[in-house]
């Protein structure tokens, strides 16, 4: 995919965020974008920016973690547009927890969004992708699911799953030659909500003896390095050039490069770096 014109793109978390920025940012190039989320505001304010840019702007309420819901979701979009030709599977939570005392709930909740929701996105928006002749599937990983940290584990776990999904995926729709194609984005610190709107369980709380509002702001903080719109243009370039994996930001770049070259003594290292942040 070369270009964005009279594309139609489907993006999820769309209220904020890198969601919002992609919104805009193809609207810009002439594509003309179907939006979802939870949060009913900040959608309908991407939605009002994206229309003043002159392409045709559609919205639903979506849960990403209910399977019935997206798929309806797909079907409308490809019944208002009259086709898809990408899906930005990039709604996501955060999770700060102990491993050993996470609540199911919690753990259930970060897995439903974070991976389920890119799997029930890919799968719905595919076979009208393939439709397409020319389609493209935008999963959002993270750093973290190149690295692994301490309180981070649940996190881990659902971007590690991404990854996993989607280079298995971007392999297969290679071997099956069906015009459509697949990148995994790795995003390091973006200037986004997430910190703020994530969850911090009350036992890392009693443990570390940490306020929980004062480690989201130094978790925030950290996450402080690529502004959103930034990040879209890397995602949108990496999508032009058919790129398995994008690396967004310096920072990831270089984790990235640390872990290829310590290989698993990348993890003390990260043990450290994480009790030295705790303790503030």
């Amino acid at each position: 995919m070369k270009d964005f014109k009279n594309k139609v793109a489907a993006i999820t978390g769309a209220a904020s965020g890198m969601g919002r920025t992609l919104s805009l940012e193809l609207a810009q190039r002439g594509c003309h974008v179907a939006l979802s989320d939870v949060d009913e505001v900040g959608l309908a304010e991407t939605a009002r920016l994206a229309s003043t840019l002159g392409v045709t702007v559609t919205t639903a309420r979506i849960d990403v973690a209910d399977r019935d819901a997206v798929f309806a979701w797909a079907d409308q979009v490809a019944a208002d547009h009259g086709k898809v030709n990408l899906v930005f599977n990039n709604a996501g939570v955060a999770l700060a927890a102990f491993l050993d005392t996470v609540k199911p709930s919690d753990f259930e909740w970060i897995m439903g969004i974070n991976f389920w929701g890119v799997v029930w996105g890919t799968q719905a928006f595919l076979p009208y992708l393939k439709q397409s002749g020319a389609g493209h599937v935008i999963n959002t990983s993270s750093l973290f699911g190149l690295l692994a940290s301490p309180t981070q584990g649940t996190y881990n776990a659902s971007k590690f799953a991404v990854r996993g999904f989607t280079e298995s995926l971007r392999q297969e729709l290679d071997l099956a030659n069906c015009g459509v194609s697949a990148t995994c984005v790795h995003p390091g610190g973006i200037r986004t909500n997430i910190a703020r709107a994530g969850r911090i369980d009350g036992n890392l709380n009693e443990q570390t003896g940490q306020d929980a509002e004062a480690a989201r702001a130094r978790f925030d903080k950290l996450l402080n390095v690529t502004t959103a719109e930034s990040a879209a243009r890397q995602i949108l370039r990496a999508v032009e050039h058919n790129e398995r994996r994008v690396l967004v930001g310096l920072d990831a770049m270089v984790l990235d490069l640390c872990v290829r070259l310590l290989g698993s003594w990348y993890q003390p290292v990260s043990a450290l770096l994480a009790k030295k942040l705790m303790r503030g």
